[in-house]
Parts: C-alpha cells; sequence; structure tokens
C-alpha cells in the first residue's frame, strides 16, 4: 500500500548502549503528528472509492459512467469503465511521485518541518477545492494537491517521528504509521457510509473532511521542534543539543549527539549516492529497493482499497451493502495490521510474508472461481454467495495487513547501508508512487477486460512475490542495521552476484 515510513540512519554500534533518556510528551506529541500524517494518507486511499460509487457524484462529473451503471443491459464489469474516473483516483499518486522528488531536497536543506507544513498547507487546498468543486478540471487539481500533500507528508513525518523517538521504540513506532494509515482507510470508509444517505451534497462532505486533519498537521508542523538530526546536519549542533535534550528529558546525550555528527559527516561526504546505489556491491539493495514496493502494490490490494464499493456494485451488492462490505474491509485491515506488530520480531520477516503470500493466494482464486461461476455480465451474486466473496475478500486483506502491508516498507528501511540509504528510499518511495498510480489508473479497464479473471491476475503477482521471498530474501529479524550487509554476502544466491572484494570505500 502506499505510503510507509522510514528510519533514520545508522548510528555507531559501540555508543548506542550509551544512549540516555525517557520517553517525554515531545515525543508523544510527534507521535500524535505522524500519526495525523498517517491517517490522512489512509483517509485519502479511502475516500475515494466511496465517493465514485455515489450517484450524485457521478451525474455531476461523469456523467456516461452514471447512465452505463443505470443501463440493465451493461455488463456488470464494465459499468464503471471510465478513463477519466480514474484519473481522479490516480492523479494523486502521480502528484505524489513527482513531489517526492521536490520534498527531498527541501526536507535535507531546510528541515523536516517545513516540508510537513508544506504538506499540510497543500491538503488543506486540495480539500478545499474538492469538496468545492463545480467541474472535473477543478476537481483533479484538487486531488493534485492532495498528492502533492502526500509526496510531503510521506517524505517528512516518518523520518520526522524516527529522529525524535528514542532508538529502543523506532521500530514499533514505524510501524505505528502503518497503523494510521489504516485506520485513516477506515475512518474514510465509515464517514462514506454515513455521507452517503446525504444527498445530494454528502459526496462533498466526504472529499472536504480531508480538511480538518491537514489543518492539525500544519499547526503540529509549525509548533513542533525541528529533529536534533536535521539541525545537525546543517550545521546548527549547538540548537541541536538543546533540542535532544529536551526529547531526552536528560542533559547527557554525549553519546547521541556525537552518533548524529558522525553520520553527519559521513552523509555529507557521499557526493552521488545514486551512482553507488549503482555499484555492483549494492546489487540486492538496489533489487529489494525496487521489488518490495513494486509487488506490495501488485498484490492487488491497492484495488480493494481504492475502488472497494465500486467493486462490490459490480459483483451486485446495493449500494448500502458495499459501503458497509468496504467499511467492514478498512476494520478488518486495522486489526492484522496489529497482528503483525506483535508477531515481526518474533516470528520474523520471512514467515509473515510467506504465509501471507499463502493465504492471498489462495483467496483470490476462491473469488475468482465464485465470480466465474455464479456471476455473469448481467446478474448478480447470490446472498449466500455475496456473503462467501466479502468472507474471502476479507481473509485476503487480513494477509496483506499482516504481511506486505507493513512489511513491504519495513524492509527496505532496514537494510541500507548508510552511504546509499537516501537514495535508497527514494527509490522505494517513487517506486510504490508508480505502481499505485498504474493500478489505479488501469484497474477499471482491467476489469473490464479481465472480469473475474482479474483476481487470478493479482494471484498469480503474489506467487510469484511469495517465490521471491523464499529464495531471494535473507532474514532481517534482529540483525543490527551495522551488519545487515553480512547477509548478502552468507546469502546462496547474493554471494555469487557480490563482487569478491568490496571496497571499504563505496563513496563516489
Amino acid at each position: 500500500m502506499a505510503g510507509g515510513s522510514f528510519g533514520p540512519t545508522g548510528v555507531a554500534k559501540e555508543r548506542a548502549e550509551q544512549y540516555q533518556g525517557k520517553v517525554t510528551s515531545y515525543v508523544i506529541i510527534a507521535c500524535l503528528v505522524a500519526a495525523i500524517g498517517g491517517a490522512i494518507f489512509g483517509y485519502d486511499i479511502g475516500v475515494s472509492g466511496g465517493v465514485t460509487s455515489m450517484d450524485e457524484f457521478l451525474e455531476e462529473f461523469f456523467k456516461t459512467v452514471y447512465d452505463k451503471k443505470k443501463q440493465a443491459h451493461e455488463s456488470n464489469y464494465c459499468k464503471y469503465d471510465d478513463q477519466g474516473l480514474a484519473a481522479f483516483t490516480s492523479s494523486l499518486y502521480l502528484a505524489g511521485l513527482v513531489s517526492t522528488l521536490a520534498a527531498s531536497p527541501i526536507t535535507r536543506n531546510y528541515g523536516r518541518r517545513a516540508s510537513i507544513v508544506c504538506g499540510g498547507i497543500s491538503f488543506l487546498v486540495g480539500a478545499a477545492l474538492n469538496a468545492g468543486a463545480v467541474n472535473l478540471p477543478m476537481l483533479l487539481a484538487g486531488r493534485i494537491l492532495l498528492g502533492v500533500g502526500i509526496g510531503f507528508g510521506n517524505q517528512a513525518v516518518p523520518l520526522y517521528l524516527s529522529e525524535v523517538a528514542p532508538t529502543h521504540l523506532r521500530g514499533g513506532l514505524n510501524m505505528m504509521f502503518q497503523l494510521a494509515t489504516t485506520l485513516g482507510i477506515f475512518t474514510a470508509n465509515m464517514v462514506n457510509y454515513g455521507t452517503q444517505q446525504l444527498k445530494p451534497w454528502g459526496w462533498r462532505l466526504s472529499l472536504g473532511l480531508a480538511a480538518f486533519p491537514a489543518l492539525l498537521m500544519t499547526l503540529g508542523g509549525y509548533l513542533l521542534p525541528e529533529t536534533p538530526n536535521s539541525l545537525v546536519e546543517r550545521g546548527l549542533t549547538d540548537k541541536g543539543r538543546q533540542v535532544l535534550e529536551k526529547l531526552r528529558g536528560t542533559q547527557n546525550v554525549d553519546a547521541e549527539l556525537q552518533d548524529m555528527v558522525d553520520a553527519s559527516e559521513l552523509a555529507n561526504s557521499i557526493k552521488h549516492p545514486f551512482r553507488n546505489i549503482l555499484q555492483k556491491q549494492h546489487r540486492p539493495q538496489l533489487v529489494m529497493a525496487v521489488c518490495m514496493p513494486m509487488f506490495q502494490i501488485l498484490t492487488g490490494i491497492n484495488s480493494i482499497l481504492f475502488y472497494a464499493p465500486v467493486l462490490f456494485q459490480t459483483m451486485g451488492f446495493g449500494g448500502n451493502a458495499s459501503l458497509y462490505s468496504s467499511a467492514l474491509t478498512g476494520a478488518v485491515l486495522v486489526l492484522s495490521t496489529l497482528i503483525s506488530i506483535a508477531l515481526v520480531d518474533k516470528l520474523g520477516r520471512r514467515a509473515l510474508l510467506i504465509s501471507g503470500g499463502v493465504q492471498m493466494i489462495i483467496c483470490q482464486a476462491i473469488v475468482s472461481v465464485i465470480l466465474g461461476l455464479k456471476f455473469g455480465d448481467d446478474q448478480e451474486l447470490s446472498k449466500g454467495y455475496s456473503i462467501v466473496v466479502v468472507i474471502f475478500i476479507c481473509l485476503f486483506v487480513v494477509a496483506f495487513g499482516w504481511s506486505w502491508g507493513p512489511l513491504g516498507w519495513t524492509i527496505p528501511s532496514e537494510i541500507f547501508p548508510l552511504e546509499i540509504r537516501s537514495a535508497g528510499q527514494s527509490i522505494t518511495v517513487a517506486v510504490n508512487l508508480l505502481f499505485t498510480f498504474v493500478i489505479a489508473q488501469a484497474f477499471l479497464s482491467m476489469l473490464c477486460s479481465f472480469k473475474f479473471g482479474i483476481f487470478l491476475f493479482f494471484a498469480g503477482w503474489v506467487l510469484v512475490m511469495t517465490v521471491f521471498v523464499y529464495f531471494l530474501l535473507p532474514e532481517t529479524k534482529g540483525v543490527p542495521i551495522e551488519e545487515m550487509t553480512l547477509l548478502w554476502k552468507r546469502h546462496w544466491f547474493w554471494k555469487k552476484v557480490l563482487p569478491e572484494a568490496e571496497s571499504n570505500n563505496s563513496s563516489v
């Protein structure tokens, strides 16, 4: 799923045990801001599907889709096949992809708060345009500005969270951003369920409510202190120390501050991180930076989250039933993310990814078979089969929620060595948003063309990625970031790819 978080640069292993401090009010407030940033991202993911299934919205902006939906002879699978309607959803992610590239130097040169505020303001304006839209260009302009907000927010908010959190809480807080995203999706589904009763302006309320968390995010970014890492990186070491002392609740921060200084000096000495990551000794990390976010989207989860109400109406559910079913999948996603948080450091990454993959394949195959046998172009599913379909879609979402949902972000965030970490993070975010855009734009046409086979299409990709994990991904559970490169040297395949003698200094 689009979205996610990354940890800060690594620290000197021999000093990590000397860190002092406790959980302070500054850290708690930072967690709330991070939750708002994740929740608003999830809200934007979840709200579009419900809105695009509302008759009043379709009649206002997509009259041809509205007419096809009302025609009894129209194929169930093709009722919503419209590139303009798809662009309403996908334009947000294309804008996010482009703005992520712009947000990176702003976050680095002007601080994390600057990007958080920019993202919040963009969210506010985008939500206002969407709520008051009177034509399609105005509607798309609002979605694009929301996408800009996502580009800046996803770049800065998780980084801010990781840098202010105490070391022993970073892992759990990393996944909390993903949890907040799933809560945002669930909230959007529930809002849509309520506003579709408010005819003819309910869709405006759904889109406009994104302004409330956006305002909180903007104020939070403005009022919170800058991270000590960012201050040190920009040469403001004394001010960085003052902020670090407030965050940790102690003046004994020498060890952590020195690690920030060392990490900043090393990171600033790398002039071409993108050129570095293309070198042969970083080939495994580059493959993961591309494949993990790509596979996360090719599970098909975004198609369900974006278009859940549309998908359920396509299967013959009524308007209320479709929105209720999509709200159910949102709630299931939240609960399954909690499962992942509880088990990821006990069972390991590979076990969750492989078991989740197998369950997703089975669920998608069963749904495809039911639709193929019991659901034609102009007929509806019986009540019994409809319930079975919802159950297996929920089981699919559960499997994603404990596997590829959070781990599609967690694994890339922990495998990059310091000298290529910034480049690896940028590639991971860009690939995720690129495939999110492609699937969002193409899904309605694919549904029309593939019909029930759309689930088999995604099941085939889940099979590929499960095999990929089994053979090519080593277990990273419990491995310090500083020792992560040793995994590739010991792996049966990657040790054949890596050069025999790696240079100690791979900077360019």
